[in-house]
């Protein structure tokens, strides 16, 4: 049986694995054919920046959300390494998670900086392959939930397997393998994802993944029974943010509301508050962060809210298509 060392070490490898890929990608520019020097002057820099050919806007619309799904892919890689090392990783199949969350940053990051209007296959597997992993993982959560004692009770939802945390793989991967279509689309005048209309899907998309994420923050957040009044934030907040951006796929061709797009921005800004809580959180158990080792793992798990900024940063790709393309 591996030690406590052992399986430290190895959540700790694949953490890098994840970190030198995302280095090696950054240091690859796939849109430049012949390197140029730095320029010196922001006279230069604004004219080079002119001369550089205008983006499509669904190539645009797609980088953002390979950032989406790279934030949704970080929050989820840290939170598996640190409930799965609580667990022990006494199923090997839990270093899974830590491996493909870390390979969607990485494809994710490399998308972020591409330019070119057109699928990249190992994005584009890579993304295929966390969404696969999100759905089998969801899958073994329940099993391992309904095996124990009393099955689907209160109790066994509280403390077993988490439900969300496999469902933010796949929503990374779901977001990620979306882009790549999205960049299929650059001639199009409407642009569509397998016959529906881009923006339109997507908005429904983040608003879906919204409202599955506040779900799981409520059931986690009443265990908890919501001493802060800031606990009632994202089980507020996001699911406004999913109803607008219902009303925007319903609604359009209307232009999307301004409502819509600063409710979003509070949505992001709740993900990143959410994070600072939980290490406030973390801070008041006995020992502090003195005791690191023991409260951060009984403690709020500080990885999990930026999972609604990376829907949010979404929910804004999805308007910024609809306002370039108001058809789609």
């Amino acid at each position: 049986m591996a030690t406590d060392r052992e399986i430290l070490n190895g959540a700790l490898g694949a953490l890098a694995i994840g970190a030198a890929g995302a280095l090696l990608c950054g240091r690859t520019k796939p849109t430049r054919r012949k390197r140029q020097p730095p320029p010196r002057s922001a006279m230069e820099r604004a004219r080079r920046e002119a001369e550089r050919p205008p983006q499509a806007p669904t190539v645009k619309a797609a980088r953002r959300l390979n950032r989406a799904a790279g934030l949704i892919a970080l929050s989820t890689l840290l939170d598996s390494a640190v409930e799965h090392y609580r667990g022990s990783f006494h199923n090997k199949a839990m270093y899974t998670p830590l491996v493909v969350s870390a390979l969607t940053l990485y494809v994710s990051y490399h998308g972020t900086g591409d330019r070119r209007p057109a699928v990249h296959r190992f994005r584009d597997f890579t993304y295929l392959v966390s969404a696969a992993t999100g759905f089998v993982g969801t899958a073994f959560h329940i099993f391992n939930i309904r095996k124990r004692p009393g099955g689907f009770s209160w109790q066994n939802l509280f403390y077993g397997s988490p439900l969300g945390a496999p469902a933010s793989i796949a929503l990374a991967g779901l977001l990620g393998f979306y882009s790549e279509r999205l960049r299929d689309n650059e001639l199009k005048r409407s642009p569509k994802v397998f016959g529906l209309r881009a923006g339109r899907a997507l908005a429904a998309l983040a608003g879906i993944g919204m409202v599955a994420t506040s779900a799981e923050a409520a059931l986690l957040h009443f265990r908890g029974a919501y001493h802060d009044p800031f606990m009632y934030a994202p089980v507020v907040v996001p699911p406004i943010a999913a109803a607008l951006l219902g009303d925007t796929a319903l609604s359009h061709p209307r232009p999307p509301r301004r409502l819509t797009r600063w409710w979003l921005r509070l949505t992001a800004l709740v993900g990143f508050a959410g994070a600072g809580f939980h290490i406030f959180g973390v801070s008041r158990n006995m020992g502090g962060w003195r005791n690191w080792r023991q409260n951060v793992l009984n403690g709020p798990p500080i990885p999990a809210p930026p999972s609604f900024t990376g829907l949010a940063l979404a929910g804004l790709a999805a308007l910024g298509l609809l306002d370039d393309h108001p058809d789609s």
